[in-house]
């Protein structure tokens, strides 16, 4: 099933197409630490070309800030060449949880466990008779 997919499903990942493109003309940059690896190339009419093989399902937000900064030509050198070191002050990478049991989820929605608060009495609802 995984060259069937591989040809005529773009949407499950990488396809032949980018598969024999990264073989041809692809440079291995780096992979993060989801295992998605990043490759570039100089294609003279196209210029430089910056691209992600995504290692599990096909999820752009598991694109870490480093590595996007450098897929989207904000930065010139690859996080894997690069010695950054975090602040105290900065989370680690999540993907995007939404449509998952770790979606946010604020007090007072449906969907949140406990009690939703009372009206604080400042809203009056709309009725079509006034």
């Amino acid at each position: 099933m995984g060259m069937f997919t591989e040809i005529f499903a773009w949407w499950t990942g990488t396809t032949i197409g980018t598969r024999f493109f990264t073989w041809r003309k692809g440079t291995f940059v780096g992979e993060d630490e989801f295992g998605t690896k990043y490759y570039q190339a100089d294609v003279p009419p196209l210029g430089d070309r910056r691209w992600a093989v995504y290692a599990n399902n096909w999820e752009p937000s598991q694109v870490p800030p480093g590595w996007h900064a450098w897929l989207h030509h904000t930065v010139d050198v690859p996080p894997s060449q690069e010695d950054y070191v975090p602040r105290e002050w900065q989370k680690a990478h999540r993907p995007n949880m939404t449509g998952t049991a770790g979606a946010y989820r604020p007090s007072g929605s449906t969907l949140a466990s406990g009690q939703r608060p009372k009206a604080t009495g400042d809203y009056e609802a709309w009725s079509p008779g006034r």
